[in-house]
């Protein structure tokens, strides 16, 4: 559909090594990846999940495979801090059909699935990009200038295409943070309290912590202890983070107050057994994530497209960030060997992906207010208690991200 076309994909991490891959198999003869990292992005190291049944989905489109490595989740452990228990009282077991990977190696496998005819630019960030007569121009930081056919802006929640496309759309602060670290599991003093297949959701007044392992990613092997930690800020921390210009702190950068805020909470708030594994984590394994939430109106206009964050900002809460990074290189590629003209593709993308995007929003809201926001008397709920009240917080049932769109799927390669 795209023979002769010239295609730029702004960002080079999973959602643009899935569009770039998504462009070739959609019949694209150049495309040129712009990424703003000088260095390999496999080093990053935090964890992720992926529903199972969208990995039967992208696995069958070919955007993931079972090569990759990951770790099964089976079940999801709901705990609250009780009378000195080590894990805490258990006060519900779900059903938590999940693969989990490490993000870096993830992202390694996927950039290698792109291939060589693809111009892949580490080092090469993008300061603008415009609307021209027939089609866009990409301005880089370095000051030069070229011409393509389509951009697909997959360059993250702070996106130079989307704030050409839509200038007035701009991350909104949710009003709490997001805790993240993960060190190697053999560093664990009872590994064996905690099984291999469970995820544990560890709830108290204000917040919840959540914990999974992950692969290591390193030639040995073996798993690190993936976790994630949602509350409120301390008092007067929003204002010195600039929280109203979309930030994070990445590891081993976090201020007095906010380790003091973290301590308080797994000295305080978590049982012992998890106050210990959040302390077990070194400073230089600690990042911070404020929460952040938008969604573009249209997710192709003109001669752009946006995909991954670039196009929607959901909260972590909902478990499908990759998923949805993943699926709309699924979609693209859909929409390009669909489409008769550039015009018919750039409409069936946008009609795929927009609405899908903003479902994601919801529910990461909802699930925000009700971990977190307006939590409930965690020790007042029994197993029926807990799964009514998540049934309420994931009204729309796409937790772990919402199911491809029929004819949105695998073609012949």
């Amino acid at each position: 559909m795209v023979n002769g076309g010239r295609v730029a994909v702004v960002g080079g991490s999973i959602a643009g090594c899935a569009a770039a891959l998504a462009a070739h198999r959609g019949g694209a003869d150049e495309i040129v990846v712009c990424e703003r990292a000088a260095g390999s992005l496999a080093e990053r190291g935090v964890g992720l999940a992926v529903h199972d049944a969208r990995y039967v989905e992208l696995e069958s489109a070919g955007y993931m495979d079972a090569g990759m490595p990951w770790v099964g989740l089976v079940r999801r452990r709901w705990y609250v801090r009780a009378g000195g228990k080590e894990l805490g009282r258990e006060i519900a077991v779900m059903p938590f059909p999940f693969r989990t990977y490490n993000w870096g190696p993830l992202w390694r496998d996927l950039r290698r699935a792109v291939p060589e005819g693809v111009e892949f630019r580490t080092g090469a960030a993008v300061a603008r990009v415009e609307a021209t007569a027939g089609g866009a121009r990409v301005h880089t930081a370095a000051g030069g200038a070229e011409e393509f056919g389509l951009v697909i802006g997959a360059d993250g929640y702070r996106s130079a295409v989307r704030s050409c496309a839509f200038p007035d759309v701009q991350p909104r602060y949710a009003g709490y943070l997001a805790w993240r670290g993960a060190f190697p599991a053999q560093r664990l003093s009872e590994p064996g309290l905690w099984a291999e297949e469970d995820c544990a959701y560890v709830v108290f007044p204000g917040g919840h912590l959540i914990v999974y392992r992950i692969p290591d990613g390193g030639p040995a092997g073996g798993h690190r202890v993936n976790w994630v930690l949602y509350t409120a800020p301390p008092p007067g921390v929003d204002a010195a983070l600039r929280v109203d210009l979309p930030t994070s702190l990445p590891p081993g950068t976090l201020t007095d107050a906010l380790r003091s805020r973290l301590a308080h909470v797994a000295d305080e708030l978590l049982p012992p057994y998890w106050g210990d594994l959040v302390r077990l984590t070194a400073p230089d394994e600690l990042a911070l994530q404020p929460m952040y939430d938008f969604t573009a109106p249209r997710y192709a206009t003109g001669r752009f497209m946006l995909a991954g964050d670039a196009a929607t900002v959901a909260r972590p809460h909902t478990g499908a960030g990759a998923v949805k990074a993943l699926q709309d290189g699924v979609a693209i590629e859909s929409a390009f060997r669909a489409a008769p003209a550039l015009d018919g593709a750039l409409a069936a993308y946008d009609d795929s992906r927009t609405a899908a995007g903003g479902a994601l929003v919801g529910l990461g809201r909802s699930l925000g207010r009700a971990l977190v926001q307006e939590t409930p008397d965690w020790g007042e709920l029994d197993q029926a208690g807990l799964e009514a009240w998540w049934a309420q917080a994931d009204g729309t049932g796409v937790f772990g991200g919402k199911q491809l769109d029929s004819g949105t799927g695998p073609h012949p390669r």
